[in-house]
């Protein structure tokens, strides 16, 4: 529902989700990452989480979901209900029809479950972009690529006769989500009635701004008549606040790695003094300003303030924790204060 109809004030005014990274931690392979995601996935299901998007990144020894969609076929093969995805498939990085395929691919075997999350930024670095073979343009022609991906979906008869089609892909319904860091993907979410997932785990500081933008420039659409809201959150909850702070600094390790432009595999907790200099822990707590971090008491307090700001429609968290018992646990813990768990 839209924010005129519904303030949304609580936990339980929104659905929950799970975005994963495939977590690679010292000590552990992609493999044992892999393993682990379904296993989370599993659990997730169970404890009445919507939806588990993986993310598509290149180039990084600590994440493991690069091949996404290949992901997102083992993780909806090991679950029966819950709703798998990309959050999301970086659309720069690949042919349109490669990637109708693999999602209608996806959607003939695990029919009304697959989500298909899009973003524009390359998810790597430069000399990985070349590496993927696609051209350096900033994702300045992603609407163009948008729609000729759309097009490979629609079975109108223009497309049926067309001299290009996915098959599979042709004719099937696969929800098309948008994903942002900014207010472009935010702008072209509102103008074409898609639904819009924001990056405010690692771009706090223009949440409002898309927000804004997206529903200001909402025009209702033959598969979304309102704006709907995802708005993805850095969470990690612990029995105690003392607990979930120690779990936490492998978070703002990871962000302090991507500010120094270095990359690794997930570090375990650490005690921080003397890793960063003041500038670099500023710069952490910037990126980290809307994560929230505690005991089930304190997180509850945080993400409903959070709620209020947003109007989400959605939460979509993500736990860089790095033992997987102790994830398991903060994502429990999570939908306990939805009723779920």
């Amino acid at each position: 529902m839209s924010t005129e109809h519904q303030h949304k004030e609580h936990v339980t005014d929104v659905k929950l989700s799970v975005l994963d990274l495939a977590p690679v931690v010292v000590g552990s392979t992609p493999a044992d990452a892999l393993r682990n995601s379904l296993e989370l996935a599993q659990h997730a299901e169970r404890w009445g989480y919507h939806r588990y998007w993986v993310a598509e990144h290149h180039n990084m020894p600590g994440i493991a979901s690069s091949a996404t969609s290949v992901v997102i076929g083992h993780l909806a093969g090991g679950t029966k209900s819950i709703r798998v995805g990309s959050g999301g498939i970086m659309l720069p990085n690949h042919a349109p029809l490669v990637i109708a395929e693999q999602f209608g691919t996806l959607e003939s075997l695990y029919p009304g479950r697959i989500d298909l999350g899009l973003g524009r930024a390359p998810g790597s670095d430069r000399r990985t972009s070349i590496a993927l073979r696609k051209d350096l343009n900033s994702g300045e022609d992603f609407p163009e690529l948008l729609a000729e991906l759309r097009a490979y979906f629609d079975a109108s008869a223009t497309s049926y006769h067309a001299p290009v089609r996915a098959v599979p892909g042709e004719g099937l319904n696969i929800p098309i989500y948008l994903l942002g860091s900014s207010d472009f993907s935010a702008r072209l979410a509102g103008q074409l009635g898609l639904p819009f997932a924001f990056a405010s785990h690692f771009s706090p500081d223009y949440t409002r701004i898309a927000l804004d933008t997206y529903r200001s420039s909402f025009q209702p659409s033959e598969s979304l008549k309102e704006p709907y809201v995802i708005v993805g959150v850095n969470a990690v909850v612990a029995d105690t606040d003392e607990e979930a702070a120690w779990l936490g600094t492998t978070m703002q390790q990871q962000f302090l790695n991507i500010i120094r432009g270095t990359t690794g595999l997930v570090q375990p907790p650490a005690v921080m003094d003397g890793k960063w200099t003041d500038r670099e822990q500023v710069a952490v707590a910037q990126t980290l300003k809307a994560a929230v971090n505690g005991s089930p008491e304190k997180v509850k307090e945080q993400l409903e303030s959070f709620i209020r700001q947003t109007q989400a429609d959605e939460l979509i968290i993500t736990s860089m924790i790095y033992d997987h018992q102790a994830r398991l646990h903060s994502y429990e813990l999570i939908a306990q204060l939805a009723g779920n768990a």
